[in-house]
């Protein structure tokens, strides 16, 4: 606790960044409450704050409950947390400025657009759309403008928030506030409009969804299942949990734009409004079981698709999941997924599980064992697609007629008339419980480069021709298939009915420096990994857990250890 001075007495609120002592330094802090008391109950070892750093809080009382709840859910320290809301430098009121008019916009989600320049109860609504969304979310966020309220959009990638905010420019001006690859005056100027102005589209990646937007009313996600909507350093926040609480304690409209709606959001049952059309582009299933002996990575069909698109002048996409190999291997005598019997992880090539360190042996089916990783590398591809095209193949960048590349390049794949999956079997059957899920979303992009003309299509290859993902992709429906997940994910108590958390410790081999920590839950591991030992976690609620942990993780810290806690892990 600090004492304020009478010169800043009136000036300092909750959120205010200020400099305060501590030990022999002046430290950065941030006021999380203030308490009146007389002169006399003041303790006499009691310091004063010793200046105030912006007139600008970075954060606001109604965000401060959301604030604790994530240091508290993500085992970070709340000091973390809150500079999250803060901007690089240190913010400054700008001058004023005027917002131009709005032109009337009606749209599929009037209601909830409604709703939020109302300031009406806290709704979540989920839009299934193949394409089209900035004209989607203009229709949503013109009416809350119009009122003076503020949105937020966050959005995966910064390519993709450029997309965005250039569309929404087009119409609203000055008031879209873009944030995506600047510079951190850049950024610190975006902050302090956003903080300081209503009636503002604050478009960004999701480091948005932590700022204090003036008189904000709604929050909109796009495509919150992406990797990009998840941060990997402590705290490993994901957007859609933190959006859903900060809706929640804030009476925010939450609306959620896409093809493929996160399991979590459906958990929650949002309104679902569908807007016509296909979700993505025809999808043909090729089942490699049918193949010869060292037909290599393209199936016939596949290759004489490749070659009768390429020869017509049409652009082919050939998607392959990593720029190397995947963390899974199948049997090479009956192609039987390789998997852990202890702990159901998928394993690689090597004889023992990467997350339980169990003896793997052979294969569970067959017993053999000799086993191939699955998927291929971006090099690998292009060189068959060069058998086929000559120079007409290369990576993405290179922008040739036959493009090669993974999930990081389909930002920038234009329209084809022809994606092929090189191998979708490496994607779906990862090594996590949302490996089905991811994939859906992947493969889904990538049937959404295709062309929507008659001939235009992606082909999936596939040795498991009756994987229930592959149904909802040729019926471009995802419903059906994701709440089929839930139900999986009931059973197991998986996320959202149970808990999984990911712990890392960095410079030790003592295994049992957790135990006491970890005692409540169901553990595997540790496993080394690299430098580090891991351990996943598992419990219906891992609360208790949690706070056994912050202390343990304090304590290790303090002896020089690194720590990592992942309470919404993407992989294990």
């Amino acid at each position: 606790m600090y004492r304020v001075p009478p010169s800043l007495v009136g000036r300092v609120g909750v959120g205010a960044i200020v400099r305060v002592p501590l030990a022999a330094r002046r430290v950065r802090g941030y006021v999380v409450g203030l308490e009146s008391i007389s002169e006399s109950e003041v303790p006499g070892n009691l310091k004063d704050v010793r200046a105030l750093s912006s007139d600008i809080p970075v954060y606001t009382e109604a965000m401060l409950s959301t604030l604790i709840w994530a240091a508290e859910y993500y085992v970070a320290p709340l000091a973390r947390v809150l500079a999250k809301t803060a901007p690089p430098n240190l913010p400054k009121r700008p001058p004023p400025f005027a917002l131009p008019g709005i032109p009337p916009t009606d749209g599929p989600l009037s209601d909830v657009a409604e709703a939020a320049a109302a300031g009406g109860p806290s709704r979540s609504v989920q839009a299934l759309a193949g394409a089209r969304w900035t004209d989607l979310i203009r229709g949503a966020i013109s009416a809350p403008l119009r009122a003076g309220k503020s949105v937020l959009v966050a959005a995966p990638t910064v390519v993709e928030v450029a997309r965005l905010a250039a569309g929404l420019r087009y119409d609203l001006g000055a008031r879209v506030v873009e944030v995506g690859d600047q510079s951190d005056a850049e950024v610190t100027a975006a902050w302090s409009k956003a903080a300081t102005t209503g009636g503002l589209a604050v478009v960004g990646t999701m480091r948005v969804l932590w700022w204090p937007v003036r008189d904000l009313s709604m929050v909109i996600l796009v495509e919150e299942g992406r990797p990009g909507m998840k941060e990997r350093q402590t705290p490993t926040v994901v957007a859609g949990r933190l959006a859903r609480v900060r809706a929640a304690h804030e009476g925010l409209q939450l609306v959620g734009v896409g093809r493929v709606p996160a399991v979590e959001s459906l958990y929650e049952r949002p309104e679902m409004v569908r807007m016509p059309g296909r979700l993505w582009g025809p999808v043909q299933v090729v089942d490699r079981t049918e193949d010869p002996p060292g037909q290599g990575l393209l199936a016939e069909r596949v290759r004489a698709a490749i070659a009768g698109t390429a020869g017509r002048g049409g652009r082919v996409f050939l998607f392959t999941h990593r720029r190397g190999y995947a963390p899974a291997a199948r049997c090479v005598k009956c192609r039987q997924l390789r998997s852990c019997p202890r702990c159901g992880a998928r394993p690689d090539h090597r004889t023992s599980c990467s997350r339980c360190e169990t003896e793997l042996g052979g294969c569970s089916s067959c017993g053999g064992t000799r086993f191939e990783p699955l998927g291929a590398a971006v090099g690998r591809v292009t060189e068959e697609a060069r058998r086929l095209v000559g120079d007409s193949a290369g990576d993405v960048p290179t922008g040739k007629q036959v493009m090669v590349g993974t999930e990081a390049d389909l930002v920038a794949v234009p329209g084809v008339d022809l994606a092929v999956v090189v191998d979708a079997d490496g994607l779906v059957r990862g090594a996590t419980y949302r490996a089905a899920e991811d994939a859906l979303g992947v493969l889904s992009r990538v049937g959404a480069t295709v062309r929507r003309n008659g001939r235009a299509r992606m082909m999936l290859q596939t040795a498991d021709i009756r994987q229930p993902l592959y149904e909802a992709l040729r019926r471009a429906d995802p419903l059906a298939f994701l709440e089929d997940e839930l139900d999986i994910r009931r059973r197991l108590a998986l996320p959202p009915f149970g808990e999984v958390m990911v712990v890392e410790v960095a410079g030790t081999d003592d295994g049992s420096i957790l135990d006491d920590a970890l005692e409540a839950a169901i553990v595997y591991g540790p496993a080394r990994a690299g430098d580090r030992l891991r351990w996943m976690v598992q419990g219906d609620d891992l609360t208790g857990v949690r706070r056994k942990l912050r202390d343990a993780a304090v304590h290790l810290r303090r002896q020089g250890l690194r720590v990592r806690v992942d309470a919404d892990p993407r992989d294990f």
